[in-house]
């Protein structure tokens, strides 16, 4: 097997196993984990180390956190769950920018992805139990013990240290066996103090994402709620410019050839964030709508693709332009992440409202 296959088959599955994380949460989070892990492993058997591969490395880290993220607004029936969510989610994207424009590896210990293990987590409990047995405190302190306890001394080791686990583990002998014997204690722990304590399971193992709510389990129904609630310019779409310009960020500042400031790039971004926003409120009030995930995003990215066209037609006629290229990579992402955004914000919000006229998730 060639290496250029190799290193294409890596990319790809970096690139679609993310895209399972709605429909399979936990498996597909670890598995992207996995290959996170083990990406420079395997083009190291190979003999294959490939150029600026570190980057894009970063850039797919992000990627696919993200689309966790929009998962969880799809999949999650505690709303206070996904207050915690997207607190550490975005204050993780703040953090990487930080570190991206300054190059202060501190900041990246300041600003630890708490988020992707309090996602691992909230999918461990709901794999046998009902997640909105839980209250907002309970969360927080979940949140709270992967912060402390996980992820600042990870961060530590990764970032500030700098130490590799495999490099570790070859040139300190006793670090394996302590290694082993913590793990070992950690499961003890879990097996013969936790487990007896925890309540009976609502549920055999759940793996599987579940179902949406009836009253806005199809794209019509989601249309409709749209219409009634949303607005060209409003919270939803504030938050989406930052999602998406936050990430435009970290990607415009890691991948080679770009050319674009920050600036330029969150201004731009935002731009298309509220050209988009107003699109989809005009579609959505006149009953516009798309039961398939992929025709969804076929629309918008088309959409975008002729507005960044028309760019280039228009800058290529005075002092400015743009590189196609560079700026369709950003239309392929911006694209996959405001589709599904789109998608899932409101089952998200109407969730909260269910939960707020009820007191329970629906």
């Amino acid at each position: 097997m060639s290496v250029e296959v190799v290193f294409v088959g890596v990319v790809l599955a970096r690139f679609l196993l993310p895209l399972f994380i709605p429909l399979f949460p936990l498996p597909a989070i670890i598995a992207c984990l996995l290959l996170d892990g083990v990406d420079q492993t395997i083009f190291q058997t190979f003999g294959y180390d490939p150029p600026g591969y570190q980057s894009y490395d970063k850039a797919m880290d992000v990627f696919y956190l993200s689309i966790a993220y929009l998962a969880s607004l799809r999949n999650w029936t505690n709303p206070e769950a996904i207050k915690v969510s997207r607190f550490l989610f975005f204050f993780r994207q703040v953090g990487v920018v930080a570190f991206e424009l300054s190059g202060l590896r501190v900041l990246l210990l300041l600003f630890p992805n708490t988020f992707e293990y309090f996602f691992i987590a909230y999918e461990g409990v709901r794999t046998r139990r009902d997640p909105r047995r839980y209250s907002y405190r309970f969360w927080v302190i979940v949140a709270g013990a992967i912060w402390i306890f996980v992820k600042l001394p990870q961060e530590y080791w990764i970032h500030i240290a700098q130490l590799d686990l495999t490099d570790t583990i070859r040139d300190v002998s006793w670090f394996l066996p302590a290694l082993v014997i913590a793990v070992l204690i950690l499961l003890a722990v879990v097996f013969f103090v936790v487990r007896p304590r925890l309540s009976p399971a609502d549920w055999s193992w759940r793996f599987r994402a579940d179902p949406l709510p009836e009253g806005i389990d199809d794209a019509h129904e989601r249309a409709a709620y749209q219409a009634a609630h949303r607005k060209i310019f409003d919270a939803t779409t504030v938050e989406k410019i930052f999602l998406v310009g936050l990430i435009g960020i970290i990607f415009g500042e890691v991948l080679p050839d770009v050319e674009s400031s920050s600036l330029q790039l969150f201004v731009g971004i935002a731009v298309f964030v509220v050209i988009n926003s107003a699109i989809g409120v005009w579609a959505v009030k006149r009953g516009y709508s798309w039961d398939s995930a992929a025709v969804s995003f076929g629309v918008v990215f088309a959409t975008n693709a002729v507005l960044v066209v028309l760019a280039d037609v228009v800058l290529s006629r005075g002092p400015g332009h743009l590189r196609l290229v560079d700026a369709l990579f950003f239309v392929l992402l911006f694209s996959i992440l405001t589709s599904l955004y789109d998608r899932y914000r409101p089952i998200a919000d109407y969730r909260a409202a269910a939960t707020d006229r009820t007191g329970a998730g629906r």
